[in-house]
C-alpha cells in the first residue's frame, strides 16, 4: 500500500493520558535538544497548574460546605433546590409547552364529552320522571275503565248485601275495609250458627 511517496500516507500518533508527548513524536520529526527541553518545562508547569488548582477546587468546595452549614442548608434542602431548578428548566422548553398545550385541548374535550354525557344521562332520567309522572296522571283515566267500573259496581254490591244499606260512594279504601270487616262478620256469623 505504500506508493512510494513520502507523507501520503502519514498518521499522526495521539498521545494517551500519562504519556510523556516528547516520546511520541516521530523520528522523522526530531526535535533539537532545545526544544525538547522547553516543552518539558511546558509540562511540568502545566502539572503543577493542574494540581494547585485542584488544591483551589478543593479548599473552595470545604468553604462552601462551611457556609451551608452555618446557614442551615442541608443536601436535602439542596436537593429540593436542583430540583425546583430542573422543573424550572423543563417547562421552559418548548417540548413541554407543546406537549402541555395538547393536554390541556385533550382534557377540554374530555370534560366537553363527560358534559355531553351527562347531559344524555339527564335527559333520559327527565323522560322517566316524565314518564312516572303521565303514569300517576292515568290512573284516574284507569278508574274510569270498563273493568275498573266492573270490579267497582261487584264490591259495592257485596257491600251492600254485607253492611245493610249504606249510601252508595266513598272512596276505594272504604270500600274495602268495609268488605273485609263484613266479610269477618259473616264468618263470625256462620260459626255462632254452628254452636248452636
Amino acid at each position: 500500500m505504500d506508493s512510494g511517496e513520502p507523507g501520503l500516507l502519514k498518521t499522526d500518533q495521539v498521545p494517551e493520558e500519562g504519556v510523556d508527548a516528547a516520546t511520541t513524536i516521530s523520528t522523522t520529526e526530531t526535535l533539537s535538544e532545545e526544544e525538547q527541553e522547553e516543552l518539558r518545562k511546558e509540562l511540568a508547569k502545566v502539572e503543577e497548574e493542574i494540581q494547585t488548582l485542584s488544591q483551589v477546587l478543593a479548599a473552595k468546595e470545604k468553604h462552601l460546605a462551611e457556609i451551608k452549614r452555618k446557614l442551615g442548608i442541608n443536601s436535602l434542602q439542596e436537593l429540593r433546590q436542583n430540583i425546583a431548578r430542573g422543573w424550572q428548566d423543563v417547562t421552559a422548553t418548548s417540548a413541554y409547552k407543546k406537549t402541555s398545550e395538547t393536554l390541556s385541548q385533550a382534557g377540554q374535550k374530555a370534560s366537553a364529552a363527560f358534559s355531553s354525557v351527562g347531559s344524555v344521562i339527564t335527559k333520559k332520567l327527565e323522560d322517566v320522571n316524565i314518564r312516572s309522572i303521565q303514569h300517576s296522571i292515568s290512573m284516574p283515566a284507569m278508574r274510569n275503565s270498563p273493568t275498573f267500573k266492573s270490579f267497582e259496581e261487584k264490591v259495592e254490591n257485596l257491600k251492600s248485601k254485607v253492611g245493610g244499606n249504606k249510601a252508595a260512594g266513598g272512596d276505594f279504601g272504604e270500600v274495602l275495609n268495609s268488605t273485609a270487616n263484613a266479610s269477618a262478620t259473616e264468618s263470625l256469623t256462620e260459626q255462632t250458627q254452628e254452636t248452636q
